[in-house]
């Protein structure tokens, strides 16, 4: 009886129509089939990539406004032999030094292992590292997921292949300069207990050290795992997937993990978590692990017939800025293409949106811009089957992020925002900083001393723009 219970608890809720635009339609010379996220930079466009079309059928990367205009910045494998990469599969990050870093999961000097690429918000690309530069791929390939930049500067990730334990992935970092170092090697364990294969990029939680998933290995069925890593390479498994017979907790996570502002750390999982029988290890789930271990299936998708609320899920999850969580599961919904989702922290889940393939197929990563609106890609669409980009308003305001998310007093911090023109006041946790309008979608401010960490808050024209993720004054 507890069971039904429960499952009647987290069974999905209607929801009023949402504001659902299709951007922008890709066929094929202005990229095609985006695998990724986007993310927002200082100057306000919207920044990606797609994992085939361009110049030369290898992939793209792109800028897009808000209002969907969208420029084509470079095209993959324009030098011989592919050497500058290939099939990017993963979303950019804005360094703190203005350029956008990322990775290919193709091709490079040597051999179609990967790469490690920058671009400037213009379009000056820059190959950092091809890996497979050591005997037998000891410092990693294919690099699935994307780059973070960690409070000390540097760049880390993962490679799903190489490494110095029969070619099941590593955790690297990689200086803004180009200067790699491999810090774990997956598959160090028996059965590969510490897990393999991630395929999924890193966060760096308020503690300071680094948080991911495996989509293989594991002491139980080989399903994956959660782990922690501290910045030198000391990395400690918290999860085995599939642990009883199954898999209610879920199997092969594809996607990262979100620290929400309780401090927890929220994932998905591609299949498994039995929800009713007829859907038994199909599905995927979404879960909640403290960042010392304590997990507990916060959601099973296929709660409805048909699997009406989503299925698959292969994306992270984000936080919006009303303290919900929102996502997107690859397969399932009422048109059968993926839907995209809300989650309270509490396990309660509304479908907002229903791809049937006349406005795309199979969404990926979505991303909050500061105006308040949802954008995201769709692998596939039925009119050019390159995909889309999308956006979807539900009623959220405006608010404002930080670059970095921690600094010490006197640190210099972009504030993105929109609409910052005419501000007035910045403050720290309540501590006015010194600060300068650069543009309407950008404020560089100063970190005050006697600061303490909590929320930025920008006083505008048009309100107090608070930023959902508090910022960390470190000592």
């Amino acid at each position: 009886m507890k069971s039904i219970l429960a499952l009647c608890a987290a069974l999905p809720i209607a929801l009023a129509a949402q504001t659902f635009t299709t951007l922008h339609s890709f066929e094929g010379a202005d990229g095609a089939n985006p695998d990724a996220g986007l993310v927002q930079a200082a100057n306000g466009d919207l920044y990606g990539t797609t994992f085939l079309g361009g110049a030369n059928s290898r992939g793209t990367i792109f800028k897009i406004t808000p209002g969907g205009t969208l420029t084509t910045l470079y095209s993959f494998c324009s030098r011989p032999n592919c050497a500058d990469g290939g099939s990017p599969d993963a979303s950019l990050v804005q360094a703190t030094n203005g350029d956008l870093y990322g990775t290919t999961s193709l091709s490079g000097a040597h051999g179609d292992n990967g790469t490690v690429f920058k671009i400037t918000p213009g379009g000056t690309f820059t190959s950092l590292y091809s890996f497979c530069a050591l005997p037998n791929c000891a410092d990693g390939a294919k690099p699935n997921a994307g780059l973070i930049q960690a409070i000390n500067g540097d760049l880390y990730g993962t490679t799903e292949a190489g490494g110095a334990n029969g070619g099941n992935g590593t955790v690297f970092k990689i200086t803004p300069g180009g200067t790699l170092t491999t810090l774990y090697s997956f598959c160090a364990l028996p059965d590969c207990a510490d897990g393999a294969s991630p395929d999924a990029g890193l966060i760096q939680a308020a503690n300071g050290d680094f948080y991911g998933t495996t989509e293989r290995g594991g002491a139980f069925s080989n399903a994956g795992t959660v782990f922690q890593i501290t910045p030198s390479g000391t990395l400690t498994t918290l999860h085995q997937f599939c642990s009883v017979i199954n898999c209610p907790d879920g199997s092969y996570p594809l996607a990262g993990l979100l620290q929400a502002t309780n401090g927890n750390l929220y994932g998905t999982t591609h299949l498994s978590g039995w929800a009713i029988p007829s859907n038994a290890g199909c599905c995927g789930t979404i879960f909640q692990i403290n960042p010392s271990g304590a997990f507990s299936t916060l959601y099973r998708f296929c709660a409805l017939k048909e699997c009406a609320d989503g299925g698959d899920p292969a994306a992270a999850l984000i936080q919006g800025n009303d303290g919900n969580l929102y996502g997107t599961t690859f397969l399932g919904g009422t048109g059968g293409g993926g839907i995209v989702f809300e989650i309270t922290l509490s396990g309660t889940l509304t479908v907002l949106h229903n791809f049937d393939g006349t406005d795309g197929q199979d969404p990926v990563q979505l991303f909050q811009d500061t105006n308040g609106t949802f954008y995201g890609a769709a692998y596939y669409d039925f009119a050019n089957e390159d995909g889309t980009i999308f956006s979807l308003s539900t009623g959220l305001g405006p608010f404002v992020r930080t670059l970095p998310a921690a600094g010490l007093a006197g640190t210099g911090v972009r504030i993105l925002g929109t609409n910052l023109a005419g501000a007035t006041g910045v403050t720290f946790n309540g501590t006015a900083a010194a600060f300068a309008v650069v543009s309407s979608s950008e404020i560089v401010a100063a970190v005050p001393s006697g600061a303490t960490s909590g929320k930025v808050e920008v006083v505008t024209p048009g309100g107090t723009l608070s930023s959902v993720v508090p910022f960390g004054v470190l000592p």
